[in-house]
């Protein structure tokens, strides 16, 4: 493993323990406000980008099966948090417009 290969998975590790406190808040929050489901959709397709690369980089580099595997494993976990995280979103927008309209 070389340095940028550690660097990527640091990353990766860090948004995949952001990801589940950013659903938690959104569970419990029941509310859209202050969030964007634009930036997340950026995020969810730069997830989809990064788990080509892997795809790409694999065929490439096959004798580092193991290193894949687990950088692939935590790019899709990540991109399953965010489907949540805009799922919630969609959730929430729905719920403060109720909210919007029993005022």
């Amino acid at each position: 493993m070389n340095l940028t290969d550690l660097l990527e998975a640091l990353m990766i590790l860090c948004f995949g323990i952001s990801w589940p406190l950013s659903i938690y808040k959104s569970w419990k929050s029941r509310t859209a406000k202050g969030k964007s489901l634009t930036f997340e959709l950026f995020i969810w397709i730069g997830y989809i980008f990064g788990i080509v690369r892997k795809l790409l980089q694999f065929s490439a580099n096959a004798d580092q099966e193991w290193l894949f595997f687990l950088a692939w494993a935590f790019y899709v976990l990540n991109f399953i948090e965010i489907s949540i995280d805009m799922l919630l979103y969609v959730r929430n927008s729905k719920l403060d417009k109720l909210a919007d309209e029993a005022k």
